[in-house]
């Protein structure tokens, strides 16, 4: 595996095993011949934990339980145990969250996190517990604020009203610290801060989306086709760091219905057939997910961009296999973000947003006058040419 520390070698070849999509049978005959060897059972645990996989792994190693040491299953058991347990937690505070703002005549979608792992696994308990994610429209945020605020939900931002509308328009999430413990709740009105120019229609993934039942309270989630796109976006943003992220694609690459033509179309009305391309990959690479070959047909590429694709799949797999993390504000990064992206004029309007999109952190680092508020673009500009010098 290119990447892969020497020292992880074992544990990582156990834990993709353990989140590949292959046959029951043929996955226990891969984790019995990989068990035979020496592992570093702590290690491997912590591995899980980092990629979020941790349910997946016990629920594999349970299937194998006579070549697993029964006091490190026990403590696999114990962490499954609890992600149960904040998952529970999370499904109340969703549901009253829901309730609430339903009340309240206001729309929302939950998406990621404990709706994902319904729709996709059938079983809360086997995804692991982070957060609740709400998608909203824009236009409802204040409301949103105020009627979770009295649930005892308070946003950890500090912005002005001036700020407000500006990163309504340039950014895209605000998380909520909650009673039991900082950043419970994040609703989004968009997939990602302006900057990336993939611009997901909003008012069409509410119009598509799909019933669903979590923890006996029917809601809506994107549909199957949105969350494909959706997920890996998102997945890209963060360049793949989580293995979980890829085994949830893994698992819509494998519905039997999914309407590939229609996300062929999408994907290519977005830009981010490339993204997609290389999700499917990964995925592929990763965690022997198929490729079905109507997903080939509606995303077709030609030969210069299969090789480019190969080369980008091969970058990202030596990095999520490393102990590395991506420093998100790095000129690699951006590099990276660009060169996923097929088309010259989404590069340009990444670059051009990326350049003169001022968010918080602007606004934090000096305080202009309200007249004066475009000059955050000045601002942006400065702050980012700085970094590069520290660079």
């Amino acid at each position: 595996m290119p990447g892969t520390s020497v020292a992880l070698h074992s544990e990582w070849s156990v834990l993709r095993a353990a989140c590949s999509i292959i046959p029951p049978a043929e996955k226990q005959a891969r984790l019995r011949s990989l068990l035979r060897e020496p592992v570093r059972w702590k290690s491997l645990f912590d591995l899980a934990e980092r990629h979020g996989a941790q349910p997946l792994l016990y629920q594999a190693l349970s299937t194998v339980d006579d070549a697993v040491p029964p006091e490190q299953l026990r403590t696999l058991q114990q962490a499954f145990q609890s992600n149960l347990h904040k998952a529970l937690f999370l499904s109340r505070e969703l549901i009253r969250i829901l309730d609430c703002l339903s009340a309240a005549g206001l729309e929302v979608i939950p998406y990621k996190g404990l709706a994902v792992a319904e729709v996709l696994y059938g079983d809360i308990a086997l995804r692991q517990a982070g957060d609740i994610d709400l998608l909203i429209r824009p236009r409802d945020l204040p409301r949103i604020i105020e009627e979770v605020g009295e649930l005892g939900y308070k946003p950890n931002w500090s912005l002005t009203e001036t700020e407000q509308r500006a990163y309504l328009q340039s950014g895209y999430e605000c998380a909520f610290d909650g009673t039991a413990g900082p950043n419970l709740l994040e609703v989004q009105w968009a997939i990602h801060p302006r900057f990336y120019a993939i611009d997901f229609d909003m008012n069409g993934l509410f119009d598509r989306a799909e019933n669903v039942t979590v923890a006996g309270r029917p809601m809506k989630t994107p549909s199957h086709a949105d969350l494909l796109l959706v997920l890996s976006a998102h997945a890209a943003k963060h360049v793949y760091g989580r293995i979980v992220w890829l085994r949830d694609i893994a698992q819509l690459m494998n519905l039997p219905n999914l309407d590939w033509n229609w996300v062929g179309s999408q994907a290519k009305a977005l830009g981010i057939v490339r993204i997609l391309r290389v999700t499917m990959l990964l995925a592929h690479r990763l965690l022997d997910a198929a490729l079905p070959a109507a997903s080939l047909a509606a995303l077709p590429a030609n030969e210069g961009s299969s090789a480019l694709e190969a080369k980008l799949t091969a970058e990202i797999e030596s990095h999520i296999t490393s102990e590395t993390t991506y420093n998100v504000e790095s000129f690699a990064y951006f590099r990276l973000m660009m060169s996923l992206r097929e088309r010259q004029a989404d590069r340009l309007r990444f670059l051009q947003r990326l350049l003169l999109t001022p968010g918080p952190g602007e606004w934090k680092s000096i305080r202009l006058p309200r007249p004066l508020f475009p000059l955050y673009r000045v601002v942006r500009l400065s702050r980012l040419a700085a970094r590069l010098v520290r660079a």
